[in-house]
């Protein structure tokens, strides 16, 4: 049977069910958010992903309190159900498309929470991303992505802190090709993936929001990039789209940023913006190169862990701490101020930083 309430919703796509998604086998539709407090405190985050192929659904909730980052990692079978927007203790509710949703995490070993994201203008759609090796789609997706406001609470092992007054956050749904689940162990001759730069900058200023992203190669050259500029209460059509430039610092001994420079050919836009870290959030804490509850693994019909990160004691060298979002406070050369993250992940040898090796920090 492949039939499933998906089947109910004018949504189709192909003569197929929705439990169909094409044939490639790392097809996958996820949900993100994050939020942090004004002054960029109480950073948290969610990642909710189905693979429809591998008949998988996972989910990830983490938070930072002091040096500690809490991870609460879910995986079930899917049973071929991609509309139930569950998986263990995390679910997820759309309450109006493309503008509010709520997230809800049972309590599991001492970590609970309940947060609603209300989109302050209408979603950007980011270039649709494409990257072959060789005659192979390595990745080939489409991601919309929409700054916001969170409420809610957090609580951990028994003590409940609501969410700050004030706190904002960024979403995003992406929905196409990556590696997920088990590594293929063919290769493909003469088409290693050599090097890999993303930067992801989603920030909230008090009029409206600004988005940069660049996926460039291991010599420096963009082959995914685009800044947007979104006034609150914006639609579609008043969504302004332009170029960026980054300038990057890096932290000593590691592949973290340890800020940067903006430069924005972006109407609405302040034509440079300068980014001051503040706190470090490592993307294992979603699943992102996690190597045990890394996207789309198979854990058997459901299984929950807590994991706690000591922020402090990891190898910021090793491969799954790589991966990194950090919140900055955001200064425009025009005197605006804001907040948002800053996503970084390096992998392999990227020349405009001096990095030769595939995990040889900066100098």
């Amino acid at each position: 049977m492949v039939l499933s309430r998906g089947d109910e919703y004018p949504v189709h796509q192909t003569p197929e069910p929705i439990a169909y998604s094409g044939t490639d086998r790392n097809f996958y539709d996820r949900y993100f958010f994050n939020g942090y407090a004004p002054d960029g405190s109480g950073f948290f985050a969610c990642a909710f992903g189905i693979y429809p192929h591998l008949d998988i659904v996972d989910a990830h909730f983490s938070f930072i309190r002091g040096d500690t980052q809490y991870c609460v990692h879910a995986s079930a079978e899917m049973k071929m159900e991609r509309m139930a927007l569950r998986c263990g203790p995390i679910s997820i509710e759309v309450i109006e498309p493309l503008h509010a949703l709520k997230v809800t995490v049972e309590e599991t070993d001492g970590i609970s929470a309940e947060f609603t994201f209300t989109g302050r203008a209408f979603p950007i759609e980011e270039p649709r991303f494409i990257c072959r090796l060789g005659p192979r789609a390595f990745m080939d997706y489409t991601r919309m992505t929409q700054n916001g406001h969170c409420r809610g609470w957090i609580s951990l092992d028994g003590e409940n802190h609501a969410i700050a007054e004030g706190t904002a956050g960024t979403r995003d749904r992406s929905w196409g090709i990556r590696p997920v689940g088990q590594r293929d162990p063919q290769p493909i001759p003469g088409h290693d993936l050599s090097g890999f730069f993303w930067q992801w900058t989603p920030i909230n200023f008090g009029d409206g929001s600004l988005f940069f992203h660049v996926n460039n190669d291991e010599m420096g050259d963009a082959w995914n990039t685009r800044a947007a500029w979104a006034p609150d209460g914006a639609d579609a059509q008043d969504i302004a789209e332009g170029h960026g430039s980054m300038r990057t610092r890096l932290t000593a001994g590691t592949r973290w940023p340890s800020g940067g420079t903006l430069s924005l050919a972006l109407k609405g836009a302040p034509e440079q913006v300068s980014f001051e870290p503040l706190v470090r959030f490592q993307m294992r804490g979603l699943g992102y190169t996690h190597p045990v509850w890394g996207h789309g693994m198979h854990h058997g019909p459901l299984r929950v862990e807590r994991e706690d990160i000591d922020l402090a004691a990891l190898d910021p060298l090793s491969p799954e701490n790589l991966h990194v979002q950090i919140p900055v406070r955001v200064t425009g050369n025009d005197g605006r101020e804001g907040i948002g993250v800053f996503e970084q992940l390096i992998l392999g040898p990227f020349a405009p930083l001096g990095l030769g090796g595939f995990l040889d920090g900066a100098d």
